[in-house]
């Protein structure tokens, strides 16, 4: 594990609102240099003025993630810039609710190919870089999905199973070359643009503000695989806890 992560690099993905773009305020507040993946370039272009403005070093690519060779070209333009990231969050998802019934073919591969596929690949473009490095952090976010069935998430549960089974193999994987791998659910409904469009009344009653949540990425940004590998965590919890330690 690193204590310090000033001048570190990290890549985050679905960094132009929402809970990625508060993980990117938080690595910003580290000292850390971002490359932030979006599909919404005039937000993530606002957000990257805002976080150089404040001194943080950031490029901002737009990037649609359901895209393989858009996706590779992004994480690599990434790693010509700072070189190997000390972390890699995969943040960026896509749910919009469909019945086995109402689904096309290309409506679940993009779906799953935002959460699974564009996962793979980013670790995949890393994995060396890290390896050379000696160490790093993969997170992918997950979910109550990544666990359970919901009616009408026929592409986004099994994706987010699926990260929770890539996490598994790349943690034993990385285990011999220091990286850490691990999936993290926020723990708590938290008020992103998906969350508005997905969730419950009384989910939203009780939705926090995902800054709430950061202490647990940046606590994850530290991690390689001498510390806390292979898990799937709750941020809530996590971040409850560091602020009470704190």
């Amino acid at each position: 594990m690193i204590e310090n992560l000033k001048g570190a690099a990290a890549v985050v993905t679905g960094a132009a609102q929402g809970l990625g773009y508060a993980i990117a305020q938080a690595y910003a507040r580290e000292g850390m240099r971002l490359a932030l993946l979006d599909v919404l370039e005039d937000k993530l272009q606002r957000v990257a003025a805002e976080l150089a403005g404040a001194g943080a070093d950031c490029l901002p690519i737009a990037v649609d993630l359901a895209d393989a060779a858009a996706t590779e070209r992004a994480i690599h333009q990434a790693l010509e810039r700072f070189g190997a990231p000390r972390v890699l969050v995969h943040n960026a998802a896509l749910l919009i609710q469909r019945s086995m019934l109402e689904i096309t073919l290309a409506d679940w591969q993009r779906e799953v190919n935002i959460i699974l596929q564009a996962a793979f690949i980013l670790s995949k473009a890393v994995w060396e870089p890290m390896i050379r490095a000696g160490g790093g952090s993969i997170v992918y976010l997950s979910s109550g999905s990544g666990i359970k069935g919901f009616v009408k998430e026929v592409a986004y549960c099994p994706a987010k199973h699926g990260q929770e089974g890539l996490m598994k193999v790349l943690a034993l994987e990385g285990q011999p070359f220091n990286i850490a791998v691990n999936t993290i659910t926020p723990g708590a409904p938290i008020h992103t643009p998906m969350s508005e469009s997905n969730y419950t009344d009384e989910q939203k009653r009780d939705w926090v503000d995902p800054a709430l949540l950061t202490p647990a990425f940046v606590f994850l940004a530290r991690q390689d695989a001498s510390g806390v590998t292979g898990q799937r965590l709750n941020a809530w919890e996590l971040s409850q806890s560091l602020g009470s330690a704190g």
